[in-house]
């Protein structure tokens, strides 16, 4: 197998942790650009990617879930609910409290957006050799194992 121009920057924790940074940014960067609909946000397709995956939660968690503080997440809640993608209900055990959920339109957004990334994604990997792709599928794995830790 050839050897990778990068095998040399990658000999040290340091030099790997430079690459994986700049790769995985470049990776998440293209991945972005297949977006479906770019009038979003970054924050508000991440909060979309949330709800779908999390179902419904309160304004609060998913804040936390997202990293940023409440009152950026109630702007983002509000955009999202203008456009028909979300929508706020009481909670059923405390009136003051709400839930915020994906909305049919939303979910189908998501879905469709999904489809279209990995369709991309798919399509790059038809590049690679059977080896490649069994290599991708280990570090994939790593790679999820870095992002829980």
């Amino acid at each position: 197998m050839k050897k990778s121009p990068l095998s040399h920057q990658t000999r040290t924790d340091a030099g790997l942790a430079a690459v994986l940074r700049v790769t995985v940014g470049r990776l998440a960067r293209r991945l972005r650009a297949q977006r479906l609909d770019a009038s979003l946000s970054l924050g508000q397709g991440a909060a979309l990617f949330t709800l779908a995956r999390h179902g419904e939660m309160t304004p609060g968690e998913l804040a936390d879930h997202e990293k940023v503080q409440p009152p950026s997440m109630t702007r983002i809640v509000a955009a999202l609910e203008e456009r028909g993608l979300v929508r706020r209900t009481k909670h059923p055990e405390d009136q003051r409290r709400q839930l915020v959920d994906l909305t049919d339109e939303g979910r189908d957004l998501v879905r469709a957006d999904q489809r279209r990334r990995e369709a991309w994604l798919a399509q790059r990997l038809k590049e690679l050799s059977p080896e490649e792709k069994d290599t991708l599928r280990r570090a994939a794995e790593i790679l999820d194992r870095l992002t829980q830790s």
